[in-house]
């Protein structure tokens, strides 16, 4: 699994232009799920993010958790972290999971992120999503579940 991982003071999603999630302080974290994942993946990935020490200190340094700024994850399933571009100029997706197998793995995702005590918000699987955010940094971290982390 993969994970862009954005520090923000804000974010949310919209769905055929209603408000379907939204968070203050946190991550918006883009989820792509690939051919090869497992559900150790998606615990792997989720504790990763939920120990993440990447919000300012008192003196200015990245020492903090979400659990210690209270803060919250809006968690966005996006199979185009998957594209590949080396060839052509239209990317293949080829890597992607397919959605009967991402949904679950996403879905799990989700569930170890709250049993971890964290707030998490969700976009919608599947849908055409609208999502905007308010980076704080800016902080962006990339994650590969098969990388060692």
């Amino acid at each position: 699994m993969r994970a862009v991982v954005q520090r923000v003071s804000s974010a949310s999603v919209d769905v055929a232009g209603e408000r379907s999630a939204a968070i203050g302080p946190g991550f918006l974290v883009l989820v792509g799920v690939g051919c090869e994942d497992e559900p150790a993946d998606a615990a792997a990935l989720a504790a990763k993010v939920a120990g993440l020490r990447i919000f300012n200190d008192e003196s200015g340094a990245m020492n903090k958790d979400l659990k210690d700024v209270a803060g919250a994850v809006l968690a966005v399933s996006q199979f185009t972290l998957y594209g590949d571009a080396r060839k052509g100029r239209r990317p293949s997706f080829i890597a992607a999971a397919k959605p009967e197998q991402a949904k679950p793995l996403f879905e799990a995702f989700v569930r170890h992120l709250r049993e971890a005590g964290l707030a998490v918000e969700t976009g919608v699987f599947g849908a055409s999503m609208r999502v905007q955010l308010v980076n704080e940094g800016p902080v962006t971290i990339l994650l590969d579940s098969r990388k060692a982390f």
